[in-house]
């Protein structure tokens, strides 16, 4: 691993990854050419067709060898991710972690999940779940495990063949898993890594080789790729933006909702696509949750990522830096009121101050926009309905949360959130035990549970003696 500082100038064949806590460089990784991709596209091919010959008993095992893997080498791995991206250091191995966690899940109820479904016509018919073949997986940076693992293993489990084309500052992350996958047995060519510019991601979009195409990301480049793939008649799952409202009621238990919102929106510096991002408070509490809101967020230390104590590191990307400055900036002219924070802190780094903005209404930069970094919107509503009315003033729909001791209601405004997943006195998270994936632009299709084993299988009907 080499360091020098890191230049604008450098040459664009590689990707670069650069530590967001000093603003040095760590590593140069040589884009692939084309006919470098034509080989590993060709490998995906033969280890696809090894791997879904594989009995599904002894998939199941490699992934029980996998989540061990992970845990041994959970504290190298976790050190990779907080210097490329700057996650703090106990958060990485929680990532990580949870990636072993998936896999156990997996490794027991895989095998279900796959087999042979009956129908409602007895013996006469069942379903049979088939791999399509290779799915390419286009993947971002601020989980650089958890993202390919969550996609990456029920693919799997299908026997499906995986190609990663992870973001460029967290190529190291994705060599790693490499390896991981490797060293538990998994046929040469199931997981592969591809380190391509965007001109060969469309290629091997419409390459016959590719079966599918899975996408963690932007609006725009979900969009970009998913109209690639359309047009080449395959299909594609997008998991996009995310503009998450955490609805507070009156009736909420303020001391937990606070702390959820204070996880839910700073965790991982911000940068998550189901964070806590608008939250909307119904206006009897809205000032006690503005008081203890900013203590608790005021609370939080920010610094070194590898520093064991840090809860809150570097935003991982200087240009989303600030563009976050730039959303915050112009959100203030049109009237927010910045509470805590609200500026870049000078250094090499690339720090942004934890920040809560008031007064946020619809329209606003902030309201309209996804925020992807350690900045909190605070949003008054008349009542619930009012509440609910902003949740869904959004061109996102991925998560959500809602808080209220009555069970019941929460359940029955449930249905009336425009989002993929909501959370009842919590803030969003993932788990292998339920799908996540969302609404309007934040994208279509699901992941996790048996829905993302699904969504890249062939539902094959057999039937017998049909008259």
């Amino acid at each position: 691993m080499t360091s020098s500082t890191a230049s604008t100038s450098l040459p664009p064949n590689a990707a670069v990854s650069i530590n967001p806590a000093s603003g040095e460089m760590v590593e140069r990784y040589p884009y692939q050419n084309s006919g470098e991709l034509d080989k590993v596209l060709s490998q995906a091919v033969v280890g696809f067709r090894k791997w879904a010959a594989t009995r599904k008993q002894d998939r199941m095992q490699l992934l029980a060898r996998l989540a061990a893997l992970l845990r041994r080498d959970i504290d190298g791995l976790g050190r990779m991710a907080a210097i490329e991206m700057g996650k703090p250091i106990k958060q990485a191995r929680a990532e990580v972690e949870k990636c072993a966690v998936l896999c156990d899940w997996y490794a027991e109820h895989g095998e279900d999940i796959v087999d042979d479904e009956k129908t409602k016509i007895g013996d006469q018919a069942y379903v049979s779940y088939l791999p399509i073949g290779a799915i390419l997986a286009v993947m971002p940076w601020n989980f650089p495990f958890w993202q390919v693992i969550r996609g990456a293993i029920p693919i799997l489990v299908g026997g499906n063949a995986y190609v990663l084309k992870h973001a460029p500052n967290v190529m190291g992350c994705a060599y790693l898993l490499a390896h991981l996958f490797e060293e538990a047995g998994l046929p040469e060519g199931a997981f592969t890594v591809v380190n391509i510019t965007n001109d060969l991601v469309s290629k091997a979009i419409v390459d016959s080789r590719i079966a599918a195409v899975t996408v963690t990301g932007s609006v725009r480049a979900g969009s970009a790729i998913a109209s690639q793939a359309g047009a080449a008649l395959k299909k594609s799952v997008l998991e996009l933006g995310g503009s998450d409202p955490f609805i507070v009621l009156a009736d909420a238990d303020l001391d937990k909702a606070v702390k959820a919102a204070t996880i839910g929106r700073f965790q991982n510096t911000g940068q998550i696509c189901i964070a806590a991002k608008r939250i909307i408070l119904e206006e009897p509490i809205a000032a006690a949750f503005t008081e203890r809101f900013v203590t608790a967020v005021s609370q939080l230390k920010l610094g070194d990522p590898l520093d064991e104590a840090t809860y809150l590191g570097p935003m991982a990307r200087f240009d989303l830096r600030d563009e976050l400055a730039r959303q915050v900036e112009a959100s203030v002219e049109q009237g927010a009121r910045v509470l805590f924070g609200g500026n870049k802190i000078d250094g090499p780094g690339n720090y942004y101050a934890p920040t809560i903005l008031a007064d946020v209404t619809p329209g606003m930069t902030v309201f309209e926009q996804e925020t992807f970094g350690p900045v909190a919107s605070l949003i008054v509503s008349r009542d619930v309905d009012h509440a609910i009315e902003m949740a869904n003033d959004s061109e996102f729909g991925l998560s959500g949360a809602l808080w209220t001791e009555d069970k019941g209601r929460a359940k029955e405004l449930a249905r009336r959130v425009e989002t993929g997943g909501l959370f009842i006195n919590g803030f969003s998270a993932s788990d292998p035990r339920v799908p996540i994936g969302g609404v309007k632009k934040s994208g279509y299709g699901r992941e996790l549970s048996y829905f993302g084993v699904f969504e890249f299988m062939n539902a094959q009907t057999v039937w017998f003696d049909r008259e």
